[in-house]
């Protein structure tokens, strides 16, 4: 029963660091695209905001959970 537990545990912390890191490119991606623009638009913008707000959310949940990329 609780091996059981450990394992759905440690599934979605991999899941969850999967995420976080899809999200970093993401937003990185999306960064360097309004860097280079000369006049960004509103729903470029917004979607870097998005992703930022995404990716920072799921930074708390993984220290909320304690874990990190290295464990």
């Amino acid at each position: 029963m609780f091996g059981r537990k450990k394992k759905v545990k440690k599934e979605m912390d991999r899941e969850l660091l999967l995420h976080i890191k899809e999200l970093k490119r993401e937003w990185e991606t999306l960064n360097t695209i309004i860097e280079q623009s000369i006049e960004p638009s509103d729903d470029g913008l917004n979607d870097l905001a998005v992703v930022k707000a995404k990716y920072f959310y799921l930074l708390r949940e993984a220290r909320f959970r304690g874990i990190n990329a290295l464990s």
